[in-house]
């Protein structure tokens, strides 16, 4: 293939995706190169204070930081919390410095400044010059493997340096124990094992170089600290491999002047061992081409994104399809060519029929990630998912359903038992990853598990006690709409005494909800609220999560019929709607929550349990109420620049909220096999659906003056009802918007047309 025509083949694949854009910021995104779902996700890391890493670095990268350290195999995308960055890579002309340095001290260290003008991101590619090397590094990848092709400037020695200390995490001594061989072919091997948020984590890796190193030299940073020296050997050697142990180890191959400039480094992972990372290199990337790789991985991404067409101004198609880019890296592969996968107690276990996934931030995505992979991916990618979840479950050690994992091992962070809603919803929708008794099984002993974060009390009182368990008020109402995702799938396999268990557990949120103050409060064990109370209060150690009684009230999903009636009925519950968004807030009010970001009053778009209520208006018969704070959410929250979103990605969920919320319509209640309607943004959109049928999205009239729903026709008959069901979508067809400039009060405000709740409606 040419150069104009491999060039040109790669742009037609990858247009308009923007991987910076959410790598300022809270966005916490990376723009390095990933394979769909990939298990390397091979990125540049520029945090500025190496070995004191925080909150802000989650990703590795911040688009303002002025130095990039290294390329590392690893990286959460757009997640609240740090770790990962594995085998961090950094390829060095001329002299070497084997420790980092200072951002603000230029060749202080290995740490190299470099400039945006040089900078190149697409879908499976990565490019940068470091300039204090004058070095071009870039980088694509396979799901189990990261390139990177360095060109060196001519006459330079050039040196690849790999650093086994750092890592994303802010803990002293995170690193517990590494391991570096040098093979006699010339294959790099070894593994950390860090004490990170996921403690004990073990990540093995294996490297190659397309050019042989003149000599190798590797040190443990722990010892006597002497400087680069191309003599200095300080290694044991063991028959015909050189091997260094120790919990500091910087490597340094030497390659000389190269005749071409040029070198090529490959790396795979693996959480099971040194072997299968060999096994997976020569089964993803046995050869040198760079080029047909980045290819390739331009291909399998141009295949994941052609799911949706978009038809919708240039920066709309470019914020949508980088958000569907976004919404396809996790939950992301963790299982070898082989079949086997390091499980959640650690021990190494063999995948039979399925992709072993891993990367669950189900807090986030339950609400609408996992319903939009549902809808797009091919069952066989929800039933990887699905089965994923049931596997930890029966291999952890704990006897629960997975809450926040990655690469197999337990976080414990965040709240509910949120990979219950994610099978439920599979099951209800047809997917049904493992038989149905084992798939309840697992949801209900995470349910009633009364070690796991105040469910004993929850189950003898009907609420999680706030003076023996912190968040007492979230707890009680993310178990509760859990707990109905239960009942709907018990009932669906004919467990009717599980489902009436369930579903009467389900109502629990009324026993937290206050009609005094018309908020939803923690309670103690004697059955009091606590007080004082400020429903503008916000703390990581007290009644809500990452939030406050502004924002966790409405969290009824499952029943938002009987909160309206609670509130005292539509015109109130309206009331209360429009005083949260209308609120004059300080966001310095929410300076020690670092989550409760994007602020609109008190709604919190940056944070997740705010992520339905601008639906809401519609249960109360005013969708047209919900079709302006739709408008006023996605205009202030999302842009198509490095800054352009608003709080964490949290592995797709903020992109998949945009998506269904650009589409017209939105899924509040998982499990409910309905979506909310609210307004389109786009055009014309067409899903292929992995049934092989497509559906049609249109909007007439759509422009900045004409943002009402006045009717909508769904496969050209008058839809009346304000959502729309899942088998309706997969049916095939056209759902048409006719848009208008004025409000329509007559559209889906009929109590029958509003979507589903437990209670019925006034």
């Amino acid at each position: 293939m040419s150069i104009a025509s491999f060039v040109l083949a790669v742009s037609a694949l990858t247009t308009p995706v923007d991987p910076f854009i959410g790598t300022m910021g809270d966005g916490h995104m990376f723009p390095g190169a990933v394979y769909p779902f990939g298990m390397v996700q091979l990125s540049p890391d520029t945090q500025t204070r190496y070995f004191k890493q925080s909150y802000p670095w989650a990703a590795g990268y911040q688009y303002d930081d002025p130095t990039i350290l290294g390329f590392s195999h690893t990286h959460f995308s757009g997640a609240g919390h740090s770790d990962l960055g594995d085998v961090l890579t950094v390829p060095i002309a001329g002299a070497v410095r084997l420790d980092p340095g200072e951002a603000d001290e230029p060749l202080s260290g290995y740490r190299s400044r470099f400039s945006h003008d040089s900078e190149k991101a697409e879908p499976g590619y990565y490019a940068v010059t470091l300039s204090d090397y004058d070095v071009r590094a870039e980088l694509t990848a396979t799901a189990r493997v990261g390139l990177h092709r360095y060109t060196f400037p001519a006459g330079k020695t050039a040196h690849v340096l790999v650093d086994l200390r750092s890592a994303i995490y802010d803990y002293p001594g995170k690193v517990l124990w590494s391991r570096i061989r040098v093979r006699a072919d010339g294959t790099v091997t070894g593994y950390r094992q860090t004490r990170g948020w996921a403690p004990g984590r073990q990540l093995y890796f294996a490297l190659r170089f397309s050019s042989k190193p003149v000599s190798n030299q590797i040190y443990n940073r722990e010892q006597p600290k002497p400087e680069y020296d191309p003599g200095f050997a300080p290694w044991a050697k063991r028959d015909d491999v050189i091997f260094r142990e120790g919990r500091a180890l910087v490597a340094v191959f030497d390659f000389g002047a190269l005749p071409s400039s040029q070198l090529n480094v490959k790396v795979a992972i693996s959480g099971v061992g040194e072997e299968n990372a060999i096994a997976n290199l020569d089964a993803e990337a046995p050869g040198w081409d760079f080029d047909a790789t980045r290819t390739a991985a331009a291909a399998a991404w141009h295949a994941a994104l052609a799911t949706v067409e978009i038809e919708a101004s240039e920066p709309v198609r470019k914020m949508l399809y980088t958000s569907l880019y976004h919404t396809l890296m996790a939950p992301s592969i963790f299982m070898d060519v082989d079949g086997s996968y390091r499980g959640p107690d650690h021990e190494i276990h063999h995948a039979q029929g399925f992709t072993f996934r891993s990367t669950f931030s189900l807090w986030d995505t339950y609400r609408a990630l996992h319903p939009l992979l549902t809808l797009l991916r091919p069952e066989s990618d929800n039933i990887d998912f699905v089965r994923s979840l049931v596997a930890s479950w029966q291999q952890g050690p704990d006897g629960l359903l997975p809450v926040w994992q990655f690469q197999g091992q337990e976080t414990w962070t965040m709240i509910g038992y949120h990979a219950v809603p994610v099978i439920a919803d599979n099951w209800l929708k047809g997917i049904k990853g493992d038989p149905g008794p084992l798939s309840l099984d697992a949801m209900v002993a995470s349910a009633t598990n009364p070690r796991y974060a105040g469910l004993d009390e929850y189950m003898k009182l009907g609420w999680v006690a706030s003076d023996k368990e912190r968040e007492g008020a979230s707890k009680t109402l993310e178990y509760a709409f859990d707990d109905w995702t239960i009942a709907r799938a018990a009932e669906s396999m004919g467990r009717l005494d599980i489902a009436k268990q369930f579903e009467a557990r389900a109502r629990n949120w009324r026993n937290v909800f206050d009609p005094k103050t018309g908020f939803m409060r923690a309670r103690k064990s004697d059955g009091q609220f606590r007080e004082p109370f400020d429903p503008a209060a916000a703390g990581y150690y007290g009644d809500y999560t990452e939030g406050n009684a502004w924002q966790y009230t409405w969290y009824v999903p499952q029943d938002t019929a009987g909160l309206i009636r609670a509130m005292g009925g539509n015109k109130r519950f309206v009331a209360k709607l429009d005083a949260l968004f209308d609120s004059k807030v300080d966001p310095k009010a929410f300076a020690n929550v670092e989550d409760i970001t994007g602020l609109i009053g008190y709604y919190a778009h940056g944070n997740e349990p705010s992520h339905h209520i601008g639906y809401l208006y519609v249960y109360a018969g005013q969708p047209w109420k919900t079709q302006e704070r739709l408008k006023q959410i996605v205009t202030s929250q999302y842009q198509p620049v490095p800054g352009g979103l608003s709080g964490n990605d949290d592995l797709g969920q903020m992109s998949a909220w945009l998506i269904f919320t650009s589409l017209g319509f939105y899924p509040v209640t998982p499990g409910s096999g309905e979506y909310v309607i609210g307004r389109p943004f786009v055009d014309r959109a067409v899903l292929h659906l992995p049934n092989g049928k497509t559906f049609t999205i249109v909007a007439e009239n759509l422009s900045d003056t004409h943002g009402y729903v006045g009717g909508v026709r769904l496969n050209g008959r008058p839809l009346s009802r304000a959502f729309i069901r899942h088998d309706e979508i997969l049916a095939g067809g056209e759902l048409r918007f006719i848009m208008q400039a004025q409000p329509s009060r007559s559209w889906a405000t009929d109590p029958r047309s509003r979507p589903y709740s437990m209670s019925s409606y006034q």
